[in-house]
């Protein structure tokens, strides 16, 4: 029978040992722990969400901070891999250089990049210091990046009104090595259009690229040491005039080494840093020092200098060295690169170095001669330009002016690239002709209206330069007064093609006229060619190939792969034609038209040059030392006013050779003196002044009727009687 619902105590099996066993009391339920409080309304909604907005903001970002951790630590083992050995990178050049020395051996013009490899434990201590207090002071501190300079650099973009990352990048030295190094990217040809473009491609601060640059900045502190990458920066930075790298810079500016620059040298090398060309010494010197002295005082600030060495160090700012501030030969440098083969010259791989034959003291004469000529003759404002050329006999440069103004490599050389009419400058080639075919200087030439017709041109009909004739003259007496007239009747005689040849085989290699007019000059040629022309005159009739290259070798052998080419070549007319020639020429200078060129106590022969309406002004001429030619005009051919080749281009010659002189006895030309003749019969013509020489065009008008039917008989007569000489 169940007790279930019955009410009685039910029965329990007695316990061991006896009685019985009462029932156990009921368990109450444990107390459960008292709930905080919850916050009721707004402020506890509030609460929760943000706690749940951090939840969800804290497991975003340390889940995206672990992502990106993941890809810088991936791509800066991938560049780790990628970087090369230290001895690599340390010559970022395209190209070689080309380093210019004078005929005593001293360096004066520097073409392309000049290089020269340090070490960071090479160097000036005082240069290391300079660095790193400029671009880094915490370089041996961080590792490849700077948070603190990053924050710097943003707050002061942006306190100036700039984007955050434009301006001011908080680069440190190695990020700055990771842009020198354009992160990896190596020049291709292909890509870019020159290197200018690869090398502004490689700095630029897009926020892509500054993102690029931090796992590469890692990958370098990985790969390298602290001081190999300061090795990189050291020979790989560019510093302005060519020179990349600071053992570069250092020879450049100051002729010395990197491992012996003072403090005021190592402030202003580092002080180029932020703007190599805007702070290149060679360019400003008073801003460069300027820049230094802020360099200096934060080189004192971060502990490298004591009071006194700053005090030292500003007293006396690095200067230039004499070879830095000698800006002599720019024009003569380029003409040099012109002649070597590309490949050893603008497209060389190689460091090179070429030994030329300029005279940086007849150098700075010439240059010297022209601006005090322009300085005191010419009125101020004028855009007329000049060159000068000086030379040896045998053709050796010694010094050369492309221009007034100095210019920059590749400037417009106005000595060798101007191509001009010669005017009456040309006429010696004309006697030379003659001369060599046995003329004599005292022969007899006339000066008289004469009228050639040209066929498919008509009637031509030279004029002299007064409008005026002199009747029968010598060669001599022609030449010296510069006359047209019996230019054309000697150059008609012996043939254009004679004449031609000589012009041509003294070195005069542009095309020259066909018709009659190329007696007076209407062929164009440069001012080198005209003085190397004659330079042939001078050294007794043989042709003269202008040279400025001495020898050519890669630094640091001795062996040249290339040796001059130039000098005196072959014959191209007889020896006593040349002194004879050279005593006419000197006619010109002693009672002609070129009296403004005489030099007090010294033989000298030259000839003036006038071109159609004063286009263009020459003189050309020599002593026993030197041969010396002067081009005056204006780039854009507008006429000169008031200006022979008599007037400026002798004085501007004259005040080059007196300079060119110096020290220099006197010495007596090599020329002949002719036998005098009789002269013929007086031929009737009227006698006026004489004056340079002006060529008219073969189409231009006769000044007046042709020869009638009596003057053509005199004329014949006339032949008979000078042997035919017309």
């Amino acid at each position: 029978m169940s007790a279930r619902g019955s009410g009685k105590t039910p029965l329990v099996a007695p316990r061991r040992g006896g009685g019985t066993r009462k029932a156990a009391p009921a368990r109450k339920p444990a107390a459960k722990a008292p709930r905080p409080p919850r916050r009721g309304g707004l402020s506890g909604a509030l609460s929760a969400l943000v706690a749940w907005v951090w939840r969800l903001v804290w497991g975003t970002l340390w889940r995206v901070a672990a992502v990106l951790a993941l890809i810088v630590g991936a791509t800066s083992w991938y560049f780790h891999q990628q970087l090369p050995e230290l001895s690599s990178l340390l010559d970022g050049r395209q190209r070689g250089s080309v380093t210019m020395l004078d005929q005593e051996g001293d360096v004066f013009a520097w073409r392309g990049e000049t290089f020269a490899q340090v070490s960071a434990d090479s160097v000036s201590r005082h240069l290391r210091n300079a660095i790193v207090a400029t671009e880094d002071k915490r370089f041996y501190r961080h590792f490849g990046i700077s948070p603190r300079g990053i924050a710097s650099a943003i707050r002061i973009n942006l306190s100036e009104g700039r984007s955050a990352f434009q301006g001011n990048g908080g680069s440190t030295l190695t990020q700055q090595v990771a842009k020198l190094l354009c992160l990896g990217v190596p020049y291709d040809a292909a890509t870019w259009k020159t290197e200018a473009d690869y090398e502004a491609d490689c700095r630029r601060g897009s926020i892509a690229r500054k993102l690029k640059e931090v796992p590469f900045a890692f990958a370098m502190e990985w790969k390298y040491t602290k001081d190999e990458i300061l090795t990189i920066y050291l020979n790989r930075a560019y510093l302005g005039a060519g020179a990349r790298g600071f053992d570069a810079a250092a020879q450049r500016y100051f002729g010395t080494s990197a491992a012996k620059v003072t403090p005021a040298q190592a402030a202003m090398l580092a002080g180029l840093l932020v703007a190599p060309s805007y702070y290149a010494p060679t360019g400003n010197l008073k801003r460069a020092q300027d820049r230094a002295a802020v360099v200096l005082r934060l080189m004192h600030d971060q502990g490298y200098l004591t009071d006194a060495e700053l005090a030292e160090a500003l007293a006396n700012p690095a200067t230039l060295s004499p070879a830095a501030t000698q800006r002599a030969g720019g024009y003569f440098a380029d003409w040099v690169m012109e002649t070597v083969p590309r490949f050893l010259s603008r497209g060389t791989t190689e460091d090179v170095i070429i030994h030329t034959t300029l005279d940086q003291h007849l150098q700075r004469a010439a240059e010297s001669a022209l601006s005090h000529v322009f300085e005191t003759r010419v009125r101020e404002g004028s855009r007329a330009q000049a060159a000068v050329v000086v030379m040896s006999s045998d053709g050796a440069v010694r010094a050369m002016v492309g221009g007034r103004q100095p210019a920059a490599p590749g400037a417009f050389n106005r000595a060798t690239q101007a191509r001009r009419q010669t005017g009456s400058a040309f006429k010696p080639f004309v006697y030379a002709a003659a001369l060599d075919m046995g003329w004599s200087p005292a022969d007899f030439v006339e000066d008289s209206p004469l009228t050639i017709r040209i066929p498919g041109s008509g009637p031509w009909s030279p004029q002299n330069y007064t409008k005026e004739f002199k009747g029968v003259v010598t060669l001599t007496e022609a030449l010296k007064h510069s006359l047209n007239i019996p230019a054309v009747r000697v150059s008609e005689a012996v043939g254009r093609d004679a004449v031609r040849k000589v012009a041509e085989e003294f070195g005069i290699v542009s095309d020259l006229a066909q018709g009659p007019a190329l007696a007076l000059g209407v062929s164009e040629a440069t001012l080198v060619e005209m003085t190397g022309a004659y330079a042939g005159i001078l050294n007794g009739g043989s042709a003269v190939t202008p040279y400025g290259l001495l020898d050519l070798r890669l630094t640091g052998e001795k062996t040249p792969l290339i040796t001059r080419s130039g000098g005196i070549g072959e014959r191209v007319i007889r020896e006593d034609a040349a002194r004879y020639l050279t005593y006419m020429l000197m006619q010109v200078i002693e009672s002609g038209t070129g009296t403004r060129a005489r030099l007090p106590g010294r033989q000298a022969a030259g000839k003036t040059g006038t071109t159609q309406a004063a286009r263009d002004a020459w003189f050309v001429g020599f002593t026993a030392d030197y041969v010396a030619g002067v081009w005056l005009g204006y780039d854009d051919n507008t006429p000169l006013t008031g200006v022979t080749g008599g007037g400026l281009p002798a004085e501007i010659w004259k005040e080059v050779m007196l300079r060119v002189h110096e020290g220099l006895p006197a010495r007596p030309l090599p020329a002949k003196v002719p036998e005098p003749r009789l002269p013929p019969a007086p031929a009737g013509s009227s006698v006026g002044a004489t004056s340079e020489a002006v060529p008219q065009g073969p189409n231009a008008p006769p000044p007046g009727p042709e020869p009638d039917l009596a003057q053509k008989i005199l004329n014949e007569v006339l032949g008979t009687i000078l042997g035919g000489r017309w």
